[in-house]
């Protein structure tokens, strides 16, 4: 039983080590091992090319492994074992205890053993003294370029992880954008529904059949809203319709003294955006720009020209005094965030109040 248990044990850590291994890890550690390869390689293809031998390729490959394999090795235990597992991991003082151990066996194989067998054949003392001060000071150039290496392979690592950063923040901010682009939507559709909830409620006091005529149209409004919506972006065409209708429902809260103009001018266009972008403008000039006992206008214009969409409202300005502030500068608000959102750096937004007429113009690249 305890065979069976350990043996399931096994087989489940590497299941889960399998799952931790990324592609990118993958490729990052097999390119340093691709790199040392062709290192390796590229003198013994010098030989080969220069003499078209096989022997003179591998005594190259041979004389560069007797060369390479200390500073391979200093490169590949820092880059594979000191630099993930402990400077990496909060255990620096790993890194820097692995490395003052290599480095120490390296200074006593260089200095700590007796003088080299082959300077006792040196023929006299001048000689000697040169080859112990040429010896000396290769050994020191060998352990400054492995100290080297091992920075070299610290700093492919600091790049490679600030990278990843870097890659993991984007996906964090576009996770980001697209649950406020949600919230912004979803803040939206109910907002949108009270207000139109309210227009028919007073129209049934009015005219009962012409109420229930709206109350199809709102459901078709409605359809559109909570199902269409749901994608990043919808057809032009679906969107004009769904403000054109919208534009009639509100038309049911004006009275004779107050003239509405919609002009959606699109034609059979295969453009898209993004849905519900302008419905809170033309609510708020409904909302502030009508009258039941003054002369009011709304003028609302949609057009495309060039690949740009232009959309301006004009209305009447009739500020709602402090009792009647619900919903004040949401529609707006979120608008406004939208378009930074989605079109950052591809819109202009432009408002003004002059002459008690408050226009918004909103131009945006598609």
């Amino acid at each position: 039983m305890r065979e069976r248990f350990c043996s399931f044990n096994i087989i489940y850590y590497f299941c889960n080590m399998k799952e931790k291994i990324k592609v990118q890890d993958v490729t990052f550690y097999g390119l340093q091992v691709a790199a040392w390869l062709v290192f390796l390689m590229v003198p013994a293809i010098s030989a080969f090319a220069a003499n078209n031998s096989w022997e003179d390729a591998w005594r190259a490959i041979q004389f560069s492994s007797r060369i390479m394999w200390i500073p391979a090795a200093i490169f590949f235990v820092n880059s594979f074992v000191l630099i993930p597992f402990g400077y990496y991991r909060n255990r620096r003082w790993l890194f820097w205890l692995g490395n003052a151990v290599i480095f120490g066996l390296l200074a006593w194989h260089y200095f700590g053993i007796e003088t080299p067998a082959f300077m006792e054949h040196l023929p006299n003392e001048r000689a000697k003294r040169y080859a112990v001060t040429s010896y000396y000071s290769t050994s020191v150039l060998s352990i400054f370029m492995d100290i080297l290496l091992a920075g070299i392979a610290l700093l492919i690592h600091h790049m490679y992880r600030t990278r990843a950063i870097k890659r993991q923040l984007m996906e964090e901010q576009h996770k980001r954008t697209e649950a406020e682009l949600e919230w912004l939507k979803n803040q939206l559709n109910p907002h949108f529904l009270f207000n139109t909830l309210n227009n028919i409620s007073s129209l049934i006091q009015l005219d009962a059949d012409k109420a229930q005529d709206s109350i199809a149209q709102l459901s078709d409004l409605l359809r559109y809203a909570m199902y269409e919506t749901r994608h990043e972006t919808v057809p032009l065409q679906g969107e004009v319709e769904f403000m054109r209708n919208y534009v009639e429902l509100m038309k049911l809260r004006c009275n004779e003294r107050t003239i509405v103009n919609c002009q959606l001018l699109i034609g059979n266009s295969q453009l898209e955006i993004a849905p519900l972008l302008f419905i809170s403008l033309i609510e708020n000039a409904f909302k502030h720009g009508v009258s039941s006992s003054r002369d009011s206008r709304i003028d609302i214009r949609l057009e495309q020209n060039e690949g740009k969409l232009v959309f301006t409202c004009e209305n009447t300005n009739f500020p709602k005094d402090d009792a009647d502030r619900s919903g004040s500068g949401i529609g707006i608000e979120n608008t406004r965030r939208r378009l930074d959102l989605i079109y950052k750096d591809r819109y202009v937004w432009e408002q003004s109040l002059e002459d008690n007429i408050y226009k918004v113009r909103v131009t945006i690249e598609l």
